[in-house]
């Protein structure tokens, strides 16, 4: 039978691709303050579905299940947040004198830049008043920002919890959806792209958990070494922040230093205290997470840094939270499109073949930029020269065929007894 269907160049069909991932970045900038939630409501739904079914699975009904595995949810993030604001609330009833010491560290520090560099207290002062007056000018600003980002806050605060009951109680009516929307493509393919988006999505958030609670036990652990008070409250806020990826512990690490600072007698413990939140952030960035999380959500650290910045530019601080999952999604679904998947792999981590001294001549060879010799071993040269005065310098000149190079021995009578020019080639001079 004739096959009318057309077949579209590959080139419009990527045009048409990108065009549509163009506008559908448009509009979710448009739709920011609806969407954030609903993108946040996901993530918990995946993360809860292991607990709804658990529920289901104790002939509770879908609903009931749906409603309990949301308040749970609700009750370890208050939780959370009680301890946060508690701690908080104990260390600020310290806070003159903390701002005191901290001021006799700054006079100590202007008294040592004014003996090494020269520099004046007036100019230092001078300086802290301009800048002083700059955030000043521009605390309106500051101040509709601020009471903005509290609204979207409460507007989430009950949006998202509202958005994970549905996606939860409709999951199986959201699905047959996607089934209908693609009935072009085979059914079997629709099922396992969603499958393992979710595969991806859970075991990015089950290993941030995870990663989470490790990174807080070895922050508490080396503050209580140096004597930090509230080493468990600055450890676990300092792990909280991993939600912000690459930067999390560092900007975690600044609080409890400036703290140390204070209430200790030698600056050398606030130096300890950023020393040890960097060896953390390095075990944990190629020891704890690789071993956790693995090969499971495949992004290389290069991409994973640009969807950071877009997403921070696309959605402020929910996007640089929101990046590394949606990037894992967008990546499960470019390797199902036919005509994106390049876009795919390179969202992917590299291949160990791709990392290899000689990753480019393998790399030609494999698609066919270059023929592989069919001579691969090495093989020795014996070169005989008659000259009449032996103490004579002799200068032997060789060519040294690689395997990018076509060989012109290859097809020589020669090469099985021994001749041919290759690598490893010996010269010997009788």
């Amino acid at each position: 039978m004739e096959n009318n269907s057309k077949k579209f160049p590959y080139a419009l069909d990527l045009a048409a691709s990108l065009l549509a991932m163009a506008l559908l970045l448009g509009f979710m900038y448009a739709t920011e303050t609806v969407l954030v939630p609903l993108l946040f409501a996901i993530l918990i739904a995946i993360s809860l579905y292991p607990m709804a079914r658990l529920f289901e699975r104790m002939r509770l009904g879908k609903a009931t299940a749906a409603i309990l595995s949301v308040i749970v949810a609700i009750a370890v993030l208050y939780v959370i947040g009680w301890f946060i604001v508690h701690q908080s609330i104990i260390i600020g009833k310290d806070a003159t004198a903390i701002t005191d010491k901290v001021m006799s560290v700054l006079d100590r520090a202007q008294r040592w830049a004014e003996d090494s560099f020269g520099i004046q207290r007036s100019a230092v002062m001078d300086q802290l008043r301009d800048q002083g007056n700059k955030m000043m000018s521009n605390a309106g600003t500051m101040a509709s920002a601020t009471f903005g980002s509290i609204g979207n806050i409460l507007a989430g605060a009950v949006l998202v919890p509202l958005f994970a009951f549905f996606l939860l109680y409709y999951r199986d009516f959201f699905r047959e959806f996607f089934f209908k929307a693609f009935k072009s493509v085979p059914q079997s393919k629709v099922h396992e792209t969603l499958n393992k988006i979710y595969y991806v999505v859970q075991s990015y958030l089950l290993g941030l958990v995870t990663v989470m609670g490790i990174v807080a036990i070895l922050n508490t652990v080396g503050l209580m070494v140096m004597g930090i008070e509230y080493a468990w409250f600055f450890g676990t806020l300092a792990s909280l922040l991993m939600l912000l990826p690459y930067i999390g512990i560092a900007i975690g690490s600044i609080l409890p230093a400036l703290f140390a600072l204070a209430v200790k007698d030698s600056a050398w413990y606030a130096v300890g205290v950023i020393a040890w939140f960097q060896v953390v952030q390095f075990l944990e960035g190629n020891v704890i997470t690789p071993n956790i999380v693995g090969s499971k959500v495949s992004i290389n650290p290069l991409m994973a840094i640009i969807a950071i910045l877009l997403g921070g530019m696309l959605f402020g601080l929910s996007g640089l939270i929101l990046a590394l999952p949606l990037t894992a999604t967008i990546k499960v679904l470019f390797d199902a499109i036919p005509s994106m998947q390049a876009f795919g792999f390179l969202i992917g981590e590299p291949e160990k073949e791709h990392l290899k001294i000689n990753a480019t001549q393998e790399l030609l060879i494999k698609w066919g930029v270059v023929r592989k010799p069919k001579m691969e071993k090495k093989v020795k040269i014996d070169v005989e020269i008659d000259t009449d005065d032996p103490t004579a310098p002799t200068k032997v000149h060789y060519k040294e065929i690689h395997e990018s190079e076509i060989n012109p021995f290859e097809e020589s009578p020669e090469k099985e007894k021994g001749f041919g020019a290759e690598k490893g080639k010996d010269t010997k001079r009788d």
